[in-house]
């Protein structure tokens, strides 16, 4: 069984106590970009995604728990992939495209942060391309939500996946949820969160110092169709609008929020996909991915 829904793709977590990674491996050609929506984010790479930048491959994508630490764990994926000959072209050898994006899990974890070597393993954890694990693992393994009244009343995140077929072409999500906010069904009832009172106040103040910039939802959306480092920007973009639909509230200035989007070539359907529609299916593969981290489905409440 393959590890994600697309063509293209492979995913291997390393889960420790508390903390892990999550890697996706793509294959040569991979085109990428992202957008940053957070206050305070933990990333690597990041700006050479920017559509205005000339390299538009990308080789793999760590997420990472571990707050900025966790972005060591990249460089054991560069050298997986640089033993293999994959990465950019360069006059001295390949150099890896490798981003990378890190939640807050400091608190949960009960040992060090992710490192190089954990990102080694995560990446021949991927290349085996078995069943992929969602839930409290890899990168998700300490991931909490609804700490937007306070830590003392979060509930467990985690490591959630969906894929949708437009046109044709497969689009699918993984994200890892550890956001200051609530997980909502598309109903409105909660699937993860805050279990204080009703009365309790939202944002209380002072927020305690972890609570301001100890959050973060990571995301990456890949489809397997032909585009350009500009329309997967647009695909980024559109995620975000996924995280809305799925989080309450989204976007906070405690929020490290940061969306992917791959595409990876597999597939080249017999008519171009519509970039629009697959904005709205990226939006809708986000927000299946964040409901599902919390072990439910979108028709599903509490």
């Amino acid at each position: 069984m393959s590890s994600f829904a697309v063509a293209g793709v492979r995913v291997g977590h390393v889960t420790g106590n508390g903390t892990g990674v999550t890697v996706m491996l793509f294959a040569s050609g991979t085109v990428g970009s992202a957008e940053v929506r957070g206050g305070a984010p933990a990333t690597r790479e990041t700006d050479l995604l920017d559509p205005s930048r000339p390299v538009a491959r990308v080789d793999a994508i760590v997420l990472a728990g571990g707050s900025a630490f966790g972005l060591a764990a990249a460089d054991g994926v560069m050298r997986y992939l640089a033993e293999r000959g994959q990465g950019f072209a360069t006059a001295a050898g390949a150099v890896p495209i490798v981003p990378a994006a890190c939640i807050f899990d400091l608190v949960e974890a009960g040992g060090p942060p992710p490192g190089a070597d954990d990102g080694y393993e995560a990446a021949v954890s991927a290349a085996r391309d078995e069943a992929l694990e969602p839930g409290r693992v890899g990168a998700g393994a300490g991931a909490t939500v609804g700490k937007w009244r306070g830590r003392e009343w979060a509930a467990p995140g985690g490591v959630g996946v969906a894929e949708t077929t437009i046109d044709g072409v497969r689009v699918g999500a993984l994200a890892v949820v550890n956001a200051l906010g609530d997980v909502i069904a598309a109903d409105g009832t909660t699937l993860a969160g805050s279990s204080a009172p009703l009365e309790a106040p939202g944002f209380p103040s002072p927020l305690p110092f972890e609570e301001s910039r100890a959050n973060t939802t990571l995301a990456v959306v890949v489809t397997d169709v032909v585009l350009d480092k500009p329309a997967c920007f647009l695909l980024a973009q559109s995620a975000h609008d996924g995280f809305a639909r799925a989080l309450r509230p989204a976007h906070t200035r405690f929020d490290g929020d940061i969306a992917f989007a791959v595409a990876t070539a597999a597939t080249t359907p017999e008519v171009a996909p519509n970039l629009d529609r697959l904005r709205v299916a990226a939006a809708d593969v986000v927000a299946e991915a964040i409901r599902m981290s919390a072990g439910r489905t979108s028709g599903s409440g509490r």
